[in-house]
């Protein structure tokens, strides 16, 4: 199995005839999803998605791929391909099309109809090529075909790639649930073909390649989702992502058969569900649905509230109920149905949420206590079958942390594949597919780009770390005002202390030390307010650090009396 090494060079040039593949995003992580093709002097581009940002990156609102690499190449771009309409597919592409508008964006009904909702947010109009399974369609070099696969959002697409240099085959996010509520099952059979065909590089979803077995069937979900909505005392409230639509499907028929309205609470999730009605993957039973101000009108017991929160995170809507600043007051014996996962690494906030809800006198259901929630992609159980339907001659595992990754490519090697032939590569890692064979050949720039507020790309790695300080170290602001002629202190400096330890008194000890350093650079010669600035920050800061163990953000202002 090859791995990345920290010392890659900058890829050599394409050989004639072969085949790039670079992810920019999805590989070591969960989200941000973007892979790019290159071939014969054209690149292709599947999904262009977000990641969502943990709490050591405060103010960032979603976390973008790295156009670096390709933003001299867009106008060699021939189309981006869309496997399916989640978050982390999708939300890039907005970001992306800024650089250029015209690019084709191909997808399928649903997929564009959830971007274009999200583009007209942006104000822009895309270039949509509509496909479906069973289309084969050609983009430049690339002759694309489509495959039905199955997820946890209708209308997901595999996607074979032809080139010269030979067959891709992409699986997008996928499972195999045998007995899926459109009764639209991942299509083996043309996996089976496009296996007998030959495939050269199988790329393959790893979200659970550590999960032993065949992920759980959606409708495995429905005895728990009837049974709340059978036996709650007063009204549900159901927590899921705003693109669930089959687990939204099901709350609404458990609803229906129980004799509760439902009505959809938050913007994505209200918009999302229009968009899934109007395009008939959402059934809606004729009355069912009302507005909330029509459902203050009925008794407790026949209600059922749908809420999401903002950004694909359910639990944004919720934590403001737990805190009380919702519209929908939580009361004693209304019951909160988590149906949705928990996103890694924001289990601490899930669980805090959940008791505080409970602490209002909910019952919280979710999925550490009841069957409410299945995961949308393939286990062990799944890729194995995969791996021995489709028999690759190389093997990229994505869409997954390290852990993921190495997991997937070890089921990869049990069935058989050559361990030289699969590549666990990272983001930014160029992978070549040459003369039938797939290795790491280099590496290009893939840093995370963050979006804050309006801004693109405008907070750094560097600005992250003052936010962070500023959150657990506080901030000190020095103001001195310094004699210019002999660099004493005119009068005794002020200190404005946020976050910090401090009294009127805390600071006297160190004014002295501010004497001191001002005294040093006077007699040096410096008489520069930014390098004066610079000096006394530090002398603070290291006075800050012996006396208090802390490290406060140091702000010195130098006035020249």
């Amino acid at each position: 199995m090859s791995h990345p090494h920290p010392e890659l060079k900058a890829a050599p040039p394409l050989p004639e005839g072969g085949l790039r593949v670079i992810a920019l995003g999805g590989l070591g992580e969960i989200g941000r999803n973007m892979t790019v093709f290159e071939h014969a002097g054209k690149l292709l581009i599947v999904d262009c998605g977000v990641l969502f940002p943990e709490e050591t990156q405060p103010g960032v609102d979603v976390i973008l791929p790295d156009f670096t690499s390709i933003r001299d190449r867009l106008d060699d771009i021939v189309a981006v391909v869309l496997t399916h309409g989640h978050e982390d597919h999708i939300g890039g592409v907005p970001y992306l099309l800024r650089e250029r508008r015209d690019i084709p964006v191909v997808g399928s009904k649903l997929t564009l109809a959830f971007l274009e909702a999200k583009l007209k947010e942006h104000g822009i109009r895309p270039r949509s090529v509509r496909v479906r399974e069973g289309d084969r369609r050609g983009f430049g070099p690339f002759d694309c075909e489509f495959v039905a696969v199955n997820h946890s959002i209708p209308d997901s697409l595999a996607v074979a790639i032809r080139t010269r240099a030979g067959m891709v085959l992409h699986t997008g996010d996928f499972k195999m649930d045998q007995f899926p509520l459109d009764d639209r099952i991942t299509d083996l059979r043309a996996f089976a073909r496009l296996g007998e065909e030959g495939v050269d590089l199988f790329l393959t979803d790893s979200t659970n390649a550590e999960v032993p077995g065949f992920t759980t069937s959606e409708r495995e979900l429905n005895p728990a989702i009837e049974q709340v909505m059978r036996t709650a005392p007063r009204r549900v409230i159901v927590s899921s992502f705003a693109s669930h639509v089959h687990r939204i499907q099901q709350v609404l028929d458990a609803a229906h058969q129980h004799g509760r309205k439902v009505a959809f609470v938050g913007r994505s999730m209200v918009r999302n569900m229009g968009i899934a009605r109007d395009l008939g993957y959402l059934k809606v039973p004729s009355g069912l649905v009302v507005s909330t101000k029509e459902l203050e009108k009925l008794p407790d017991h026949k209600i059922a509230l749908v809420c999401t929160g903002s950004q694909g995170e359910p639990m944004a809507a919720l934590s403001r109920m737990a805190n009380r600043d919702h519209m929908i007051r939580i009361g004693k014996d209304d019951t909160v149905l988590l149906a949705s996962s928990l996103i890694p690494g924001n289990e601490n906030a899930i669980y805090r949420v959940i008791n505080g809800l409970t602490r209002w006198g909910a019952h919280v259901v979710h999925k550490g206590n009841a069957k409410v929630h299945v995961s949308g992609h393939a286990s062990a159980g799944e890729l194995v079958y995969c791996y021995n339907i489709v028999k690759p001659r190389n093997v990229m595992p994505v869409h997954g942390e390290w852990r993921h990754l190495r997991a997937n490519g070890d089921l990869a090697i049990r069935t058989g594949v050559d361990p030289d032939r699969v590549v666990i590569a990272e983001d930014g890692v160029v992978v070549d597919l040459v003369d039938g064979r797939a290795s790491v050949t280099g590496k290009v720039p893939a840093g995370n780009v963050y979006v804050d507020g309006m801004e693109v790309g405008g907070a750094t790695e560097a600005s992250l770390k003052d936010r962070l300080t500023l959150a657990a170290e506080g901030v000190v602001t020095v103001v001195a005002i310094v004699d210019a002629d002999t660099g004493a202190l005119a009068e005794a400096p002020d200190f404005l202390a946020r976050g910090f330890v401090h009294d009127d008194a805390t600071f006297e000890p160190v004014i002295p030390v501010i004497e001191k350093t001002l005294a040093t650079a006077a007699e040096e010669g410096v008489g520069d307010a930014r390098q004066l600035e610079q000096l006394v920050a530090r002398a603070v800061a290291n006075w800050a650090f012996r006396t208090y163990r802390r490290k406060p953000l140091i702000i010195p202002v130098i006035i020249d009396a």
